[in-house]
């Protein structure tokens, strides 16, 4: 992985980060300082983002630690494994977060529940990312195994020579 690529992906953590710790604050604010008014759930959707936040918060992190395993060489180890189950861990959360953003809003859309199932929907595509990310585990732990195979069937052909 380029210095570059590395460089960019990281300014795009850093952005993303600042801003999902810019909507808690104001989410936070607004828990403190504006009533509701009575037409939306409000508190529990505020709720709910500053939880959403911190899913997307806790993916980042990992995704930068797993950035940094990759920079070093080192990502082919059982170390990776924890970043990657961290990964998997709060694209679930996330798609927990939507499912409760959908029955909040389920009440206000009894008129229209297509808006519902859709939001649903999305909930459930949420879920297949994770699934996909858990695939790419799955490929890791091969390439893992393969690597320790590799370390090993060297330190018998050194021992030979």
């Amino acid at each position: 992985m380029g210095k570059l690529t590395v460089g960019a992906l990281r300014a795009v953590l850093v952005v993303v980060l600042a801003g999902t710790v810019f909507v808690q604050a104001l989410m936070v604010w607004a828990l403190l300082t504006d009533p509701e008014d009575g037409s939306l759930p409000l508190t529990p959707l505020r709720v709910i983002t500053i939880l959403g936040m911190v899913s997307v918060q806790v993916a980042l992190v990992c995704v930068w630690r797993l950035v940094t395993m990759v920079r070093r060489g080192t990502v082919f180890s059982h170390a990776a494994f924890r970043y990657v189950d961290g990964v998997i861990g709060a694209i679930v959360a996330a798609s927990l977060v939507w499912f409760a953003v959908t029955a909040v809003n389920a009440p206000g859309q009894r008129d229209d529940p297509g808006v519902t199932v859709i939001m649903g929907g999305v909930g459930v595509a949420i879920l297949g990312v994770a699934l996909i990310v858990l695939v790419l585990r799955m490929l890791l732990a091969q390439a893992v195994a393969r690597d320790v195979e590799a370390a090993h069937m060297q330190a018998e052909l050194d021992e030979v020579i």
